[in-house]
């Protein structure tokens, strides 16, 4: 079981990919699109990531800006957050790492592994 941070969380770009891992984790659900022979992953909404993690919503955005600047992210309007190629294997390593039991209970042995190399 993965577990909310009762207080307020510290703050990065690393944390706020574990924190959308650990929503989809808890909410059994992810969203995975392909296009252009890549996947990308939706991430939760800036103000759920800020619930999660117990922090008012503005201290969230810079964070998200610093992600676009990093192209792990982009915003598409009706559509929400989703990984861009560097962000999928970012997030698609941390799962292989650290929460592999959970995700692959969600997506399945053949597509896990078909996304995190593991087989």
């Amino acid at each position: 079981m993965i577990h909310k941070k009762s207080s307020m969380a510290a703050l990065s770009i690393d944390s706020l990919f574990d924190a959308a891992i650990r929503i989809q984790a808890e909410e059994r659900s992810i969203s995975l699109t392909f296009s252009d022979n890549s996947v990308r992953i939706k991430f939760p909404t800036t103000r759920r990531l800020a619930e999660f993690l117990n922090v008012p919503h503005y201290y969230i955005l810079p964070y998200f800006a610093m992600m676009e600047e990093e192209e792990l992210i982009t915003r598409a309007e009706r559509v929400g957050i989703l990984t861009t190629a560097k962000g999928t294997e970012k997030m698609l390593a941390l799962i292989h790492d650290q929460y592999a039991g959970e995700m692959e209970k969600i997506l399945g042995p053949a597509i896990f592994g078909a996304l995190t190399g593991k087989h």
